[in-house]
């Protein structure tokens, strides 16, 4: 039993196009086709679609989410090394959301300068400002 691509984007929550991304990537496996050159998705493509969805929700790079459906498939001992992908992930993340801060910050700060009613904007003489 399969589906056609706008089903399995349906039940995977993945865009048509993000779908072909990933299968051209080499990140989802070609999916079979039909006679007429259709493709058709089955349940373990699609679940593996979803997977690659929170993946990205979380952030994680093409490579790593590469690296981490290997591991999937795995018979080896495999925690340690996706819990390593995820530590450094969250080292990214927690990076991201520093940065995140720094720039509200200062983004307060100019806009805090601003002033209703004034010709003249201290916000954008500091944008404009060497």
């Amino acid at each position: 039993m399969g589906w056609p691509i706008s089903k399995a984007s349906e039940l995977s929550g993945v865009g048509i196009e993000t779908i072909r991304y990933y299968e051209r990537e080499g990140i989802t496996q070609e999916p079979d086709r039909t006679a007429a050159g259709r493709r058709v998705y089955d349940a373990q493509t699609v679940a593996q679609l979803r997977f690659v969805k929170r993946c990205r929700e979380l952030g994680f790079s093409i490579a790593d989410i590469k690296t981490l459906l290997k591991l999937s498939h795995s018979d080896n001992e495999t925690c340690e090394e996706a819990g390593a992908i995820g530590v450094r992930n969250l080292e990214l993340v927690r990076s991201k959301i520093a940065d995140l801060k720094r720039m509200e910050a200062a983004l307060a700060e100019l806009v805090a300068s601003c002033h209703k009613g004034s010709k003249e904007c201290p916000m954008l003489k500091e944008l404009f400002a060497d």
